[in-house]
This record gives structure tokens, C-alpha cells and sequence, in this order.
């Protein structure tokens, strides 16, 4: 299975929430991997903690080098991977736990940045998503935010004939507020937005639709105990933010039926980017068992097909 995730917006947390549900994944016992399209800021391997690829490996060999390399003669190599289990600084991430699954990061370059992609391009991103399509159970590509040469890169490339048999789902992230839902909705239903690209590059329009589901993110819940220490008037207006923002979703078509999940706000999340761990929550006693949980839910309805059956 491909994923792909995406944002209007930087500052979504689409990076530290698809790591969480990548993570979340390979314990449950499935082998995944990470692939790092967010050509601008290749910074997933500071969010797994990986030293020397926090933004990007600096020695080539990441994404950007395979996916540019200009002789169609030369010899395809793969581009970098990272064994997360064996090269995370973190102590509870340098050995594999029992029963877990692969835990693999391909980053980009440091440096690189956008690059508008090419035939060549698209030939060495199609025969890299099948390829390990084939190898893992799950690959999740990091896309830039916005309509991005990295989204256009990859609607081409799903649209290829040879992938044609692999599942393709697709995950657009916004923060839970008045400027996010109408600009995820933007990227998605709007003009030169990911269902216009797609059916462009050869996409069936509906089918690419019914492949695409939105994640909240930073959703404030006014009956946390988090919150328990507001006053009445403050916890009733949070309320009528929320009833206000679920109406403003429902408008722009990212409701309760395009909703894969709600990811709450955490403070470890807000001032660390990290995976979030249950021993952060049972032993030590930082992040909230509410937002793990929430990972944990997202890593099961990515792979459940009945949450893909409808729009």
C-alpha cells in the first residue's frame, strides 16, 4: 500500500503525525518504510531522531539525488535507506522491539530543494514506489505542502499503467481552525488541486476522490482534563468554536464522512516533534494517552478498507 501525505499549509504536523502512524504500524508488526518528498525540508529524520540525516543526508544518495539523476543509461541505483530501529539516537528506538516490523526511512538530501520533475523523474519515482510496494506493507510518502512539484510528481506516477494494481491511499492534513479547513479543501476540490492534477495526469476524478481522506490536527477538546482548569465562560466558548468549525467542515466538504481521524493537541507535540512513545505516556508521563491513542486509531483506519468504502 502507497500513502501519501499531504497539506495546504506548513505547520500542520502532517511530518510528526504520519511518522506516529508509521511507527504505530511497524510495532503492531508490519513492515513499513518512510519516504521523504518533502523536497524543500527533508526533516523527517530529526522526528526519528537520526543524527545525521536530521535535515537530509549531506553525502547525496537521499531522494533528491535518485530522482534527479539526468543519464536515462546509468544504472538505477536505490536511493538511501535508513534502518530506524538501529540508527535512531533515542534509546527506546535503537532496538527493534519484539514482534515489531521494518521501520525504514529513504530521506532526502540536505539542501536539495524543489525541483521540477522530468520524464526521467517520473520513470525512477514509478519503478521506486513499485519496487518497494513490493518489498514493504506499507510505504508513506511526505509530500511538500501545497501544490507542490513533489504531489504532481507522484498523481503522474500513480497514473502509470504499472501501478495500476497498487493500492493507493491518499491523507491531507489540517490544523482544526478557520484558516486550515478551507485551505485543505482548496488543495484538494480547487482549482490545479490534487483531483484537477490527478485527472490531468490520467486519473479516474471519482476513484482518486474516494482515495483521499482528511486528519485533524492540534483539535482542542473543551471536555479534556487538560482543560479542566478554565472557567465555565472560557470552556463554553471553546465549545462554540467547535460547532462553528465542524460547520465550516461540513461546507467545504472535509466533514465527519472525509475524516480518517483527529489527532488532539499535546503539548510534547507542540514543543518537541518526536514519536511519541507509550512509555512517554506510562512512565514518564509527558504526552497524553488521548494523542497516542489517536495515532494508534489513525495506523488501524489507514489500513481498514471499510473506513475507504464511502465518501
Amino acid at each position: 500500500m502507497l500513502v501519501f501525505a499531504a497539506s495546504d499549509k506548513g505547520g500542520t504536523g502532517r511530518s510528526v503525525t504520519s511518522c506516529n502512524v508509521v511507527y504505530r504500524r511497524a510495532l503492531a508488526g508490519a513492515e513499513v518504510c518512510y519516504l521523504d518528498f518533502d523536497f524543500g525540508s527533508p526533516t523527517a529524520g530529526s522526528i526519528f531522531q537520526i543524527v545525521d540525516a536530521a535535515r537530509g543526508v549531506r553525502e547525496g544518495g537521499g531522494l533528491h539525488s535518485y530522482l534527479m539523476e539526468q543519464d536515462p543509461q546509468a544504472a538505477v541505483e536505490e536511493p538511501r535507506r535508513i534502518d530506524v530501529w538501529n540508527r535512531s539516537a533515542r534509546a527506546s528506538l535503537r532496538h527493534r522491539p519484539p514482534g515489531s516490523g521494518q521501520l525504514m526511512l529513504f530521506p532526502g538530501d540536505q539542501d536539495g530543494g524543489e525541483f521540477r520533475p522530468d520524464k526521467e523523474a517520473l520513470r525512477r519515482c514509478v519503478r521506486l514506489l513499485l519496487a518497494l510496494d513490493e518489498e514493504f506493507d506499507m510505504c508513506l510518502v511526505d509530500l511538500s505542502a501545497g501544490r507542490s512539484y513533489a504531489t504532481q510528481l507522484v498523481l503522474e506516477a500513480t497514473a502509470d499503467p504499472a501501478l495500476h494494481g497498487v493500492v493507493a491511499r491518499w491523507l491531507v492534513f489540517h490544523r482544526w481552525t478557520r484558516q486550515h479547513i478551507p485551505a485543505a479543501a482548496g488543495l484538494v476540490y480547487g482549482r490545479d488541486g490534487i483531483l484537477d492534477v490527478g485527472e490531468r495526469a490520467g486519473h479516474d476524478r471519482d476513484r482518486l476522490a474516494a482515495s483521499i481522506r482528511f486528519v485533524r490536527t492540534a483539535v482542542v477538546d473543551p471536555d479534556s482534563a487538560e482543560l479542566r482548569g478554565l472557567r465555565p465562560a472560557q470552556v463554553a466558548w471553546l465549545r462554540d468554536c467547535d460547532q462553528d468549525l465542524r460547520r465550516l467542515a461540513a461546507r467545504h466538504r472535509v466533514g465527519r464522512l472525509a475524516l480518517l481521524g483527529s489527532v488532539p493537541l499535546d503539548p510534547v507535540l507542540q514543543w518537541r516533534e518526536q514519536l511519541l512513545s507509550d512509555n512517554d505516556v506510562v512512565a514518564r508521563d509527558i504526552a497524553n494517552l488521548s494523542t497516542v491513542a489517536a495515532f494508534d486509531e489513525l495506523a488501524r483506519n489507514l489500513v481498514d478498507d471499510e473506513m475507504w468504502a464511502t465518501t
